[in-house]
This record gives C-alpha cells, structure tokens and sequence, in this order.
C-alpha cells in the first residue's frame, strides 16, 4: 500500500517524493524486511528514504513513548544505506548535536536533526561550516532574532496571531544568559493587547524581548562579579 501510494504520488506531482519510516513495526523488524520494504518504495519513484533509527511498538506504546523507549539502531540503517548504495538514505533518531550528525554522515546520505533543531534552533547556525566546509561567518542570535521581523509583520498583516511565530523561536537562547527572561518576555508580550494586530506592534515584541534578555545577562553577570 505504501508502495502504491508512492507510485501515486510520483505520477501526480514534479516535485521529490520521500518517505519516513522506522526500521521496523512490532514484530516487523528483520532486516530484510527494512530492506525489501525500502527497495518496494524506490522501485515505486521514492526520492529520498528518511529512516528513524528505532522500532515501532504500534500495540503497548504511546507515541511519546514509542519516540525515547525503542532502542536507537543506526547501525540497523547504516546496514540499509550498504543493501542499497545508489540510492539516497537519510538517518532520523537521537542525533542533538552536529558532531553526532557529522559522525552519521561518514555511513548515510544524509541526517535529519529534529526535536534537538525546535529545542535548540541556534545550534542550525554553525552546520554549514562544521558539516560542508563553508566560511560564511556564523550569525549572532540578535541577529537571527532581528532577521524574524519583516516576516512576523508580514504574518501579522496576513491576520496570523503573533504568537504562532513568536512560540517557535522560544529556544533561540538556549543556554545562554538572560534566556529565561527571552523566553518570558517573548511569551507574555506576544498575547498583549495590540501585539496580534498591529504589524509594527508585533516586531517590536522581538526587540523588547531582546532588551530584556540583554538587561537580564547584565544583571547576572554584576551579580557573579
């Protein structure tokens, strides 16, 4: 069926077909059922085949825990990418950091960072100099911050509710000072009366937020001093 739905897919549209799969469902888990299935879905016009490094649990484990409770395999699809080296393999599952998805390169095509990318957006900025080589200089977060605001006017002109934007770069100072205060002023200033709006309104949530993270480091810093 999955097969059949690529094969549809592939005859309606000009654009890449992928597909996401798991290296295996409930007791659908041999390797050569990962890759027969894989080999189905590119005879079938599959692009790209992106592979989440554990099992599935369809029957005993919820989907939050069917994401942290199957043991990661990457060896399971680095196995896959050796079954099938034509064909483009990108690893999913577990990778928080740009040296482990350097360290998955060295066997698949490509990696597909997740959760750890929506928790931690800023860790996206150095990729293409630690993965391709490139020596563009990295962006500062203020400035990533800054670049946002064109689009959330935009947005906001649109009739999009600021804060459908604004929630998404919560983590953007993960681990840095004052991003407690980022984090709480980006909140509360997004659902203000005004901020939904107007548009100029809306990109001023950003840089007040910014000020009061910067105030917020200052202050941590006299205080450590």
């Amino acid at each position: 069926r999955v097969a059949a739905c690529v094969a549809a897919m592939r005859a309606a549209v000009a654009i890449p077909v992928t597909v996401k799969t798991r290296i295996g469902i409930d007791d659908l888990d041999s390797f050569a059922y990962l890759r027969d299935f894989a080999a189905r879905l590119f005879d079938a016009g599959c692009d790209v085949l992106i592979v989440h490094a554990r099992k599935a649990w369809l029957g005993g484990l919820s989907p939050k825990q069917n994401r942290t409770v199957p043991p990661l395999q990457p060896e399971r699809v680095y196995r896959l990418k050796q079954a099938l080296p034509d064909l483009p393999v990108v690893l999913n599952g577990g990778v928080t950091s740009l040296d482990a998805a350097a360290a998955h390169l060295a066997h698949v095509d490509g990696v597909m960072i997740g959760r750890a990318a929506y928790h931690d957006p800023y860790m996206l900025a150095a990729a293409d100099r630690r993965l391709f080589g490139d020596d563009h200089p990295v962006p500062a977060r203020e400035a990533v911050a800054r670049a946002m605001i064109p689009y959330i006017e935009t947005q906001v002109a649109a009739g999009v509710p600021v804060h459908a934007v604004t929630r998404h770069m919560i983590g953007l100072f993960n681990g840095v000072p004052g991003a407690r205060a980022w984090r709480r002023h980006l909140s509360e200033a997004a659902c203000r009366r005004g901020a939904g709006s107007d548009p100029k309104a809306a990109g001023g949530v950003i840089e007040a937020a910014l000020a009061a993270r910067e105030e917020a480091a200052r202050t941590t810093s006299r205080t450590a001093a």
